[in-house]
C-alpha cells in the first residue's frame, strides 16, 4: 500500500518524471476521446446513406458507446490503482485506436450495424480505462500546490477538443466518413510516444480487483443510463424504460450494499464520508446536467433555426469553449490559493446568469448576438469544472487517484445521460406543441398537424426517422414546406426551455456549493476520521 508521501518520495528517483511530457501525453491520450463526443454526430447522415442504416438503428451506434462508458468507468479508475496508471493508459489507448480503426473499417451489407454497435461499445470501453488514468497520471505527477493549474490545463485544452469534434469531422468527411475513426491513428501514436518520453512511474497498489462489484456497478449503470437514453424513443410511459432506470437503480443500491461488505471492494465508499467531496461530486452532476447536453442541443439549434452549416454550427460552439477555457485557468489558479469553495460558488452563478441571458436571445436568430452569452455559460463551466474535479481527487483515501477519478467520471457521464434525456424529451414536447400550433393556424386538420407535428419534432430532435414526415401525402409535405420559416422560430422557443432548464441546474449546483467546508485539500482530511481514511478492508469482517 502507498501513501501519499511514498508516492512523492517515488518520483524522487533517478528517472524523475517529466511534468510538461507527462500533462502533454495525456491530453493526446484523451483528446481522442473528447473529439469522438461529437465528431461522430457531423458523418451520421453519411454513415446512414452508405450502409443503409435506420436513425434508430444509427442511435444505437451513438448509445453503444456511451453505456460502455458509462458501465466502466468504475472499472477503469480502481484498475488504474491496481495496475498503474501509466500501463492501464497504455492498454486504454490501444484498446480505443484498434476499435477506432475497426469502425472505419465496418463492411457493407446486413452486419454492418452489428459491426458498428460492437466496436463502438469498445471504443467506449478504451475511453473508460484512458480517462480515469490519465487524470491520474496528471494527478500523481503535479504536487498539490501545483494541481489546480495543471488539471486546469488539462480540463481546458481537452475540453475545448469537443468543439473541434464538429469541425474536424466536417472537413474529414468531405474525403470519406471512415476518416472520422481513423483520425485517432496519429493521435494516439503521438500519445503513446510521450507516454514513453515523460518516464511516468507506476505506483501499484498488490490487491484482488472486486469482480462482482464490477459486475454490478456494469449493470446498474448501464441499465438505468439505457433507460435513460431510450426514454425519448420507448416513451416516458413505457414499462421498459421504467424496467431499466428502476431496476438499474436497485442494482447500484445492491452494489453499494456489497461494497461496505467486500474486503477489497471496488470503490472506498468511505471516501462519501467526506463532506467536501460529496459537495465536489453533487456540484459536478448539476453542471454537466448542462455543458454535456449543450453540444448537442446548441450545434442542432444552430443548424434548424439559425439554417447554419455544420461547420458554422461548431464555431457557434466555439463562443462558449472562448469563455470555458479562459474560466477554466482562472479558476486553477483560485483554487490552488484559496480552495474550491470560492470557485465552484462564482462558476455556479455565472454559469446560472449565462443560460439565463441566452436563453432569452435565441429566439432573435442572430448567431452574432448570442455570443456574449454564450462565452458567459461557459465561462461558468469553466469555473467549476477542473476545481471541482481536482478538489475530489485530493481527497483520495490512500492516494487511490485512479478510482476517485472513476467515481467522479461516473458521476458526470451519468449526469450527461440523464440531462439529455431530460432535455431531450422537453423539446420533443415543446417542439410538437409549437410546431401543431402552427400548422394548424396554416389551415391543416387538428389530427393531421398534430402527428405531422410529432414527427416534424422526432425528426429534427433526432428521435424518428427522416420518412416520416413524407408519410401524409404531398399536401402535408407542402404545408410543412411552406410553414418552415415558423418552425424554425417554433424550435427556437422550444429550445428556450431547454436553456431555461441549464440555467435551474446550474442555480441547484449553487445551492449544493455553498454547502462545501472550505479550505484547500491536500494530505489533511478533517472531516473523516482517522480510522475511515484506511481501506474497508481494515474493518471488514
Amino acid at each position: 500500500m502507498y501513501t501519499k508521501q511514498q508516492a512523492g518520495s517515488a518520483q524522487e528517483g533517478p528517472r524523475r518524471p517529466s511534468q510538461s511530457l507527462a500533462l502533454a501525453a495525456m491530453m493526446f491520450a484523451v483528446s481522442m476521446t473528447f473529439i469522438d463526443q461529437t465528431i461522430v454526430s457531423i458523418a451520421t447522415p453519411d454513415i446512414v446513406r452508405e450502409l443503409g442504416l435506420s436513425a434508430s438503428g444509427m442511435q444505437w451506434v451513438v448509445n453503444a458507446y456511451l453505456l460502455a462508458l458509462a458501465a466502466f468507468f468504475a472499472l477503469g479508475g480502481r484498475l488504474a490503482d491496481l495496475l498503474g496508471p501509466r500501463r492501464v493508459v497504455v492498454v486504454g489507448t490501444l484498446v480505443f485506436v484498434v476499435s477506432s480503426v475497426l469502425c472505419g473499417c465496418v463492411p457493407s451489407g446486413d452486419f454492418a450495424l452489428t459491426w458498428l454497435i460492437v466496436f463502438r461499445a469498445t471504443q467506449g470501453l478504451g475511453a473508460a480505462l484512458l480517462f480515469p488514468a490519465a487524470l491520474a497520471v496528471v494527478v500523481a505527477v503535479f504536487p498539490v500546490e501545483r494541481r489546480g493549474r495543471a488539471l486546469a490545463l488539462f480540463f481546458g485544452v481537452t475540453g475545448a477538443l469537443t468543439a473541434i469534434g464538429p469541425l474536424l469531422g466536417g472537413w474529414l468527411t468531405g474525403w470519406t466518413w471512415r476518416a472520422i475513426f481513423w483520425v485517432n491513428v496519429p493521435v494516439a501514436v503521438v500519445a503513446l510516444i510521450l507516454t514513453a518520453l515523460a518516464h511516468v512511474s507506476d505506483r501499484r497498489r498488490d490487491e484482488p480487483l472486486d469482480v462482482r462489484g464490477a459486475v454490478l456497478i456494469a449493470i446498474g449503470m448501464g441499465g438505468s443510463v439505457l433507460g435513460f437514453q431510450q426514454a425519448s424513443a420507448w416513451g416516458w410511459d413505457s414499462v421498459l424504460t421504467w424496467v431499466c432506470i428502476v431496476g438499474g437503480l436497485a442494482v447500484l443500491w445492491l452494489f453499494c450494499r456489497y461494497e461496505r461488505r467486500t474486503a477489497h471492494p471496488l470503490v472506498q465508499l468511505a471516501v462519501f464520508r467526506d463532506r467536501a467531496f460529496v459537495v465536489d461530486g453533487l456540484v459536478l452532476f448539476f453542471s454537466m446536467l448542462a455543458f454535456v447536453p449543450l453540444f448537442f442541443f446548441a450545434s442542432v439549434y444552430a443548424q434548424v433555426s439559425l439554417s447554419a452549416s455544420p461547420n458554422q454550427a461548431a464555431l457557434y460552439l466555439l463562443y462558449v469553449f472562448a469563455g470555458f477555457a479562459l474560466a477554466s485557468q482562472w479558476g486553477g489558479r483560485i483554487l490552488d490559493k484559496r480552495g474550491a469553495r470560492p470557485t465552484l460558488k462564482i462558476g455556479c452563478v455565472v454559469g446560472a446568469v449565462g443560460f439565463a441571458l441566452w436563453a432569452g436571445k435565441l429566439t432573435d436568430l442572430s448567431m452574432h448576438d448570442q455570443w456574449p452569452y454564450a462565452a458567459l455559460a461557459g465561462a461558468g463551466i469553466g469555473f467549476v469544472l477542473a476545481p471541482a474535479s481536482t478538489d475530489a481527487v485530493n481527497r483520495a483515501i490512500d492516494a487511490s487517484y485512479g478510482e476517485v477519478t472513476g467515481i467522479t467520471q461516473t458521476i458526470r457521464n451519468y449526469a450527461a445521460s440523464v440531462g439529455l434525456a431530460l432535455y431531450g424529451s422537453l423539446l420533443t414536447h415543446r417542439m410538437t406543441e409549437n410546431v401543431d400550433d402552427t400548422l394548424r393556424s396554416g389551415g391543416m386538420p387538428s389530427g393531421t398537424a398534430e402527428s405531422t407535428a410529432k414527427s416534424v419534432a422526432e425528426a429534427i430532435t433526432g428521435t424518428g426517422d427522416d420518412q416520416q414526415l413524407s408519410a401524409g401525402g404531398s399536401a402535408v409535405a407542402r404545408t410543412v414546406q411552406e410553414s418552415m420559416s415558423e418552425i424554425r422560430m417554433d424550435f427556437a422557443e422550444a429550445n428556450q426551455w431547454v436553456f431555461y432548464g441549464m440555467a435551474i441546474a446550474l442555480g441547484i449546483g449553487y445551492l449544493c456549493a455553498i454547502r462545501h467546508p472550505g479550505g484547500t485539500s491536500g494530505t489533511e482530511r478533517t472531516d473523516v476520521p482517522s480510522d475511515d481514511r484506511s481501506h474497508t478492508r481494515d474493518r471488514a469482517s
